[in-house]
């Protein structure tokens, strides 16, 4: 039997804006399993950034009931939703993110930094993770060295370095050419195949076709799933 990996359950998310309130998420359910790769598609405004932010623990819903890897995030406090982004969650950003004054190596190893590690086993994990994303050659550069492609490499690696139990992907392509970004897809499938439970938020049908499974949002809502 497959292994549950996030479960929502009506999520609904509203903001108040003075004495007016904007529904952003109308009620989404959603089932992900472990190993699973999944594309999020919508247009700008269609919920899916929000339901990202819920989903990776830096946004709490209005209503409903979000399961992650069996834990209720809709009853963890703001501490315990910090210590679940940085053990059990893997972002890469359209931007990279990356910090310009540290090496490859070093923004790679930064999550594990953050949770006081023993420096010997960062350098070791970082430079393993390194060598996974084929970059073992300009593990001493410096962002401002690397191409986006290569920036991009470098985030992935980051992501990993937790070992979460999934990878959300925000437009992961969306600062690169086609050629670099078949590329990083080609690196994200690949990462898939051994076992890594992906999220992929795109509005790019080409880009979501990597994906095993698609879901659409329009106005808030999960059209299919």
């Amino acid at each position: 039997m497959a292994e549950e990996i996030i479960r929502l359950e009506e999520i609904s998310k509203t903001y108040h804006l003075g004495e007016v309130d904007i529904p952003v998420l109308r009620g989404v359910s959603f089932l992900l399993e472990k190993g699973e790769h999944c594309a999020i598609m919508g247009p700008s405004g269609s919920g899916k950034t929000t339901l990202l932010n819920i989903l990776g623990c830096l946004d709490k819903p209005t209503s409903g009931r979000y399961l992650l890897d069996g834990h209720d995030i809709s009853l963890c406090s703001d501490d315990e939703l910090s210590i679940l982004r940085s053990t059990k969650i893997g972002f890469i950003f359209q931007s990279y993110n990356l910090i310009s004054q540290l090496t490859l190596l070093e923004n790679v190893g930064v999550p594990l930094f953050y949770q006081r590690v023993d420096e010997h086993i960062v350098r070791e994990r970082a430079w393993e993770l390194v060598k996974l994303v084929g970059l073992e050659d300009r593990a001493n550069h410096r962002p401002t060295e690397l191409s986006g492609g290569q920036q991009q490499r470098v985030a992935i690696a980051r992501s990993l370095i937790n070992e979460p139990v999934v990878l959300f992907a925000d437009e992961p392509t969306g600062n690169l050419d086609s050629s670099t970004g078949k590329d990083i897809m080609n690196l994200l499938c690949s990462l898939n195949e051994q076992g890594k439970t992906i999220i992929l938020v795109t509005h790019d049908a080409k880009v979501a076709a990597y994906a095993g499974r698609t879901v659409h949002m329009l106005d808030g809502k999960m059209t299919h799933a």
